[in-house]
Order: C-alpha cells, then structure tokens, then sequence
C-alpha cells in the first residue's frame, strides 16, 4: 500500500469532518447546564472521545489496514463482520442524518431568500456533490478541498463572532440535561468515528504524527461546533440552526456553509461504508459501495425525518467504545498484530460483556461524573488483559 497521507492533509481533512450542523444541534441540547459546566461537559467528553479516536487511528497507521481489518486482529476474521454490517448501519444512518439536516436547513434559508424551500432539491443536490466529492480522492486534499475547506472555516468564523457577540455570559435554560449524560454525548461524537478513522490513518507518510494532526484537528473543530450550538441558544435565545443562521445575518453564506459542512463531513461516512462493506464480502467495491450508500441515504433523508438522534448517538457508543477497549489493550499492551482465527470468541465476549453492563448502567439510571462509555470501557481494558494473559498460559 502507498503511503500518501501527510500530517497536514491528515489535519486539514478531520478538521472539515467535526465542521457539521449534527455537532451544532446536538450542542444546543446542552443548554440547561448554562454556558460554564455545558463547555466543561463539551470539552471533558471530546477529551476522552478523542484519546480513544486517536489510539484506533494509530492503529491503523502503524499497521496501515482499514479499520474493520484491525477489528480481524482482536475479534477474528469473520467476527470482525459483525462490527463491520454495525458500521455501515451506523453510516447508513449518518449519512441520511446529515443530508437530511443540510437539506433542512438550506431550505429554510432558501425559504427566507427566494420563497422557496425545495427540501428534496436540497438533499439531491446534496447526494450528488457528495459522490462527486468521492471522485476527487478520499485521503488527498488538493487546492479545491483547500479553498472550500478555507472558505467553509471563515464563514463559521463569522458566524461565532455573530453569535457570541453580545458579550454576556447568559443563565441556562429550561429543560433536563444531567451533567453525566451531556459528557455522555460529546464523547460520543468522536466515538462515532473509532470504526472508520483507521481508513483513512493507514495512508500516513509518518503514523504518529497525521494520526495526531487528525485527532487535534477533528477534537478541535468538533468542540468549536458543540460551544456555537450551546451559546446560540444561550446568547440569541435560538435552538433551530436555520434561525440561528439568519439571526446573525447570514443566509446566502449560510446555504454555503450548510453545502460545504454537510459534503466534508459526509463523503467520509459514505466511502468509510463502502470499505467496511468490501470487509463483509469482497464482491462490494468501495468507491461504487460509498455511491450506491449516498443513493440510499438521500432517498431515506427524502423519505423519513430523521430529527431525533441522541438514543442512536447513544446506541453507536455502547457499541463501538467496547470494541476498541479490546483493541487498546490487545494492539498496545499484548502486543497482538496478526489474524489467527476465523472468530476470536473471547474478544467477542469481551465486547459483549461491556456492551451489556453499559445497558444494564443505563437502564438503572447509574450516573457517574464523566459518563458510562469511559468506566465501562476501563472495566474492558482490565478484563481484557486478565483474560488473555490468564488463557495465554
């Protein structure tokens, strides 16, 4: 495999993925903290997301494997499968949520411009600049995916000094938000990501440094999204992105950003579905795979609102944060680098006993300051050592 991926096309290519409207409204949910503890929340949970998406693309890198095939390693060929149709349900999923909010929310502001809101223009539009978008390469950021990148980060600058321009620090507002669940929910954003990163980390030039460069730059770029959320419900008293959009003047600009977020952000849950696919079998190709997902993720944004998502956030950690609590401890500590068996059933009963107790924690309502991914995931790490170390001899 050439290794093409510089530290820089690593940063700047993870940096346009946390640029999203998804990050902004989830932000905003976090409101009834206030602005003090909702930007604790906000920065805790994508400190300890991020650790762990950095340790899964470094993993990727040193061995230079797609994310599914470093699954292989801790869990077996063909139990690596069963994370892989996981993922791509997950990418189905993201991949109608994020075209159906960019088409919403352009279609409002076209609403607010030309009297028309044309939602499945939106999303069509949306789909077929993403499949172009898969066309230009997905580990590579050439002078057009600079200038939109550039062009897409100053329109969200102005659109955080709008926002925050008034200077106050507000109250919180009305609603429930417990402290635990919104470190919960900013961590998994970059959870969402651990089975996917490595497909694009297994291209770097120098492994420490673009797994790095990406981890910074998605973790930055992700709380930047989260912090405009919560002060735009706090500083202009707006939940709805569209209004908040419109509220700081901003509504050509705002399709614009709306465009260039919702493309950079997609086209990697499109291609990432199209490499996990070709893990299930090797008869599903990834770039026509990546297209034929976006096909279906327009037609499912089309076709159904997708406007609730926190208990499908939810569902993506109690998945995939005890599969890389395996992966950490078999990859770094014991050392494991190579496929041996078909199903790796003690891996996989780790998984499934972290997938278990996060449900069982969740379901009795036990909260805990930093959320539940990270104890159960520590709990994972240790058994993982005991047991294989105990079955090893």
């Amino acid at each position: 495999m050439t290794k093409t991926l510089s530290n820089l096309n690593s940063g700047l290519i993870w940096a346009g993925a946390g640029v999203g409207a998804s990050a902004v409204i989830v932000g905003t949910w976090f409101a009834p903290l206030g602005w003090q503890d909702g930007l604790l929340a906000i920065v805790l949970g994508h400190l300890l997301g991020g650790c762990l998406f950095f340790f899964a693309g470094l993993i990727g890198a040193k061995t230079g494997k797609s994310a599914m095939q470093t699954v292989q390693i801790s869990f077996g060929q063909k139990g690596s499968v069963f994370f892989s149709v996981a993922n791509v349900l997950q990418l189905i999923g993201w991949t109608a949520i994020m075209i159906y909010t960019g088409a919403e929310i352009s279609g409002a502001l076209s609403l607010h411009l030309w009297q028309t809101e044309a939602f499945d223009i939106w999303a069509l539009v949306l789909g077929i600049l993403v499949i172009a978008w898969l066309f230009t390469g997905s580990n590579q950021v050439g002078l057009f995916k600079i200038l939109t990148l550039v062009a897409m980060f100053l329109i969200t600058l102005w659109l955080t000094v709008k926002v925050f321009s008034t200077g106050q620090t507000p109250p919180a507002t009305n609603g429930e938000m417990s402290f635990s669940t919104a470190v919960e929910l900013a961590a998994v954003m970059p959870l969402s990501w651990l089975p996917l990163v490595s497909d694009y980390t297994r291209y770097a030039k120098k492994p420490l440094g673009a797994t790095l460069a990406a981890t910074v730059g998605y973790t930055l770029s992700s709380i930047w999204m989260y912090a405009l959320g919560l002060g735009a419900v706090l500083f202009l008293g707006q939940a709805d992105v569209s209004k908040i959009l419109l509220a700081a003047g901003m509504s050509l600009a705002g399709i614009m950003v709306m465009i260039l977020s919702t493309v950079t952000t997609t086209f990697l849950d499109a291609y990432s579905a199209g490499v996990s696919a070709n893990n299930i079998h090797k008869g599903f190709k990834e770039t026509p795979t990546a297209i034929a997902i976006t096909v279906l993720g327009t037609v499912l944004a089309i076709a159904l609102p997708v406007t609730q998502y926190e208990n499908f956030l939810l569902l993506i950690g109690s998945v995939f944060a005890p599969m890389i609590a395996v992966q950490i401890a078999d990859f770094f500590l014991l050392q494991k680098r190579e496929v041996g068996l078909t199903f790796d059933w003690v891996g996989l009963g780790l998984w499934l006993a972290g997938f278990v107790l996060y449900h069982l924690l969740s379901h009795f309502q036990i909260e805990l300051f930093i959320g539940l991914t990270m104890p159960v995931m520590v709990v994972i790490f240790v058994a993982t050592l005991i047991v294989r170390k105990t079955l090893g001899r």
